[in-house]
């Protein structure tokens, strides 16, 4: 099968949605199939190793969003439309489509090949935090996308309930998956956190992208914390703001590799904040690595955490209920111990292999309701 994938974002970006493309573009290449990637071209000077592309990548002219320097948005060009021709699509993907997206899907409709969109990002949610409005503008592109394709995945049951309250079509789950073999409790490495918590403090850690829309300012109860040590991991444009937010905490930088999977199976609790997950993958990180998460009832986080059996879902954007649920957790450390093996329990069967077999599954159902009805 060729697979044309249109992606918002691509490593050397790290977020959510790079990673998912990336993970699909080598299951597809480990299945025997061939995949092309078409995403923005990266910040001038970061490249993508060669030997971490799994498949051709054609990067389309982007510039930064302003305001937002990590993230690169895609200018109009022919590149896309004369990428889905040379490579002779049998498929279009469409990673997360809004800008990229939206023009993969009106070039896929005009070569009449099947499009499948993967819903991944809040952008609803994202247009309240950041503007204050636009939430009904934003519904209206993600209706008008992912109506013109043949099928939408989404990621939890809570954003198939949204799609298809906003009258989107279509609507099929398709999870993700978690590198298992990666993110591992064995990694917890006690002299990091000697390093972190040098009077052995209790470590409470998020993952994730410093930015308004994560909220994390919810943890500065939790910093107050007698015998908590708060780390955070990531950066974004909020990070200034942070520092000056949450007292005491330690901040780490971006992470990536074994190096992240060492910091996250070496945390007691795992607490994430933002309240427009359509998914959460570092909620699933975390559950590998054996460790007991605190997150907001809303969005991806209601099917991925077991409320009191791998960790407390709170209600969303109340600071008192964050910093009561990790402390009961801090308090207890039995409870720490059989939440965090729960949760590895839990994730052990979600490996990307499992949910790629799946995504294989949508294109072959897509491409069979394609096909012309032969009279018997």
């Amino acid at each position: 099968m060729r697979v044309v994938i249109v992606t918002e974002s691509f490593p050397p970006d790290v977020n959510g949605v790079a990673h998912c493309a990336l993970q699909t573009a080598r299951h597809l290449v480990d299945r025997g199939h061939a995949p092309l990637v078409v995403a923005p071209a990266p910040a001038p000077g970061s490249r993508l190793a060669a030997a971490a592309a799994p498949c051709p990548v054609v990067h389309v002219p982007s510039l930064p969003l302003p305001g937002y320097p990590q993230v690169r948005v895609a200018l109009p060009s022919r590149r896309l439309a004369a990428a889905l021709i040379e490579h002779r699509a049998d498929v279009v993907h469409l990673a997360s489509p809004f800008i990229l997206g939206v023009r993969g899907m009106a070039a896929a409709a005009r070569l009449g090949v099947p499009a499948v969109a993967v819903y991944q990002t809040d952008l609803a949610g994202y247009a309240r935090t950041y503007v204050g409005a636009g939430e009904a503008a934003a519904w209206r592109r993600i209706r008008s996308v992912h109506g013109a394709a043949d099928r939408t995945l989404a990621p939890s049951t809570a954003s198939i309930g949204d799609l298809e309250a906003h009258g989107v079509p279509r609507v099929q789950l398709w999870q993700r998956g978690v590198d298992t073999v990666r993110f591992r409790p064995e990694f917890r490495d006690e002299a990091l956190r000697r390093e972190i918590a040098p009077n052995g403090e209790v470590i409470v850690g998020y993952v994730g992208r410093l930015a308004p829309e994560k909220q994390i300012e919810l943890l500065a109860g939790v910093c107050g914390l007698d015998g908590v040590k708060v780390v955070i991991v990531g950066d974004g444009p909020s990070r200034p703001h942070l520092t000056e937010a949450l007292p005491g905490a330690v901040f780490l930088g971006r992470r990536t590799g074994h190096d992240l999977a060492r910091i996250f199976a070496s945390f007691d609790v795992f607490a994430h904040t933002g309240p427009f997950e359509t998914f959460c993958q570092t909620v699933q990180e975390a559950m590998a690595s054996g460790v007991p998460v605190v997150a907001p009832a809303a969005g991806g986080p209601i099917d991925l955490v077991d409320h009191g059996r791998t960790g407390f879902l709170v209600p969303p954007r109340d600071a008192g209920a964050v910093r009561e649920a990790v402390a009961s957790l801090v308090a207890d450390p039995a409870t720490r111990a059989g939440f965090g093996a729960a949760a590895r329990v839990t994730v052990e069967g979600r490996t990307w292999a499992a949910v790629g077999d799946q995504l294989i599954q949508h294109y072959e159902d897509v491409l069979a309701a394609r096909r012309p009805v032969v009279a018997a």
